[in-house]
């Protein structure tokens, strides 16, 4: 179910926003009603985010001190196959192995078809998702343009591709200059057809030639021109007049910015104030 937010106080577990590419691109939450609230209906109006001094495990849902990797508890974070090695290094994955911290989790998850990626984030960066996580991937790195180059059919291969990629391009984004909308002019497809020489024989029959590049359209009334970072544990209350989404990150007139994804699993009110 979804529902109309602007009249209307939400209480809400913070998770990575719920993304779907549209004329713009839809962001959405569920609240504690279990209702999806699309928050971009908030963006032109002021809004205030107050966090309510809670922290739950995005994964078991025990109540936290602080939050690990995206929201999880102490536990979950040394044992939940969503915070395993091969999460920030796909090269060291074995689910086409059949190991893994959870080896069900691992074949759903990695012994699955992934992609191989360039995007326009503030530079060209290389990167690589699970092939049904395209585009949400890019939406969520605040990528404005990306295009596949491999096509393989599990994680391990995709880090291997990526791991040889990295002296040529980085895997990291500038996120103070992607909100700045400070994007390279690089063509995409310019960089795509330089790779294949770049890659070991055993690997260049992944390599895709056809995709063409996809642009994200994201909802943004203003850029900011300057970038200040706010964090609930030290601002309980953030507000300001909503003007865009990018990556998952809100941005206000005031050039400040809210970081949903780094405040996976804490518990906080939101409303419209205007």
């Amino acid at each position: 179910m979804e529902v109309n937010i602007k009249e209307m106080t939400h209480q809400f577990h913070i998770k990575k926003m719920r993304t779907s590419l549209e004329e713009k691109i839809q962001y959405q939450m569920k609240n504690h009603q279990d209702e999806w609230v699309n928050w971009n209906e908030w963006i032109g109006h002021e809004i205030a985010i107050e966090f309510q001094n809670e922290i739950n495990c995005t994964l078991c849902n025990r109540k936290t001190k602080k939050a690990f990797g995206e929201g999880m508890c102490y536990p979950c974070f040394q044992n939940a196959p969503q915070a395993a090695p091969c999460i920030i290094r796909p090269e060291l994955c074995e689910a086409h192995l059949g190991k893994g911290r959870d080896v069900e989790w691992e074949e759903q998850h990695h012994n699955q078809p992934h992609v191989v990626y360039l995007a326009k984030t503030s530079s060209i960066k290389v990167g690589i998702t699970r092939s049904t996580q395209v585009p949400y991937r890019w939406i969520d790195q605040g990528a404005h343009e990306a295009v596949v180059i491999a096509d393989v059919p599990y994680r391990r291969l995709a880090g291997e591709i990526e791991v040889y990629l990295k002296d040529h391009f980085t895997d990291k984004t500038n996120w103070q200059r992607m909100l700045k909308n400070e994007i390279s002019e690089v063509d995409l497809l310019e960089k795509r057809d330089e790779i294949k020489s770049i890659l070991p024989e055993e690997l260049q029959q992944y390599f895709v030639e056809d995709a063409q590049p996809l642009v994200m359209p994201f909802p943004i009334e203003q850029h900011p021109l300057k970038v200040k970072s706010l964090k609930l544990d030290k601002m309980p209350v953030i507000s300001g007049k909503l003007m865009g989404i990018r990556g998952q990150y809100l941005m206000f007139e005031d050039q400040t910015v809210m970081n949903v994804r780094a405040h996976s699993g804490y518990q906080v009110s939101v409303k419209k104030l205007g």
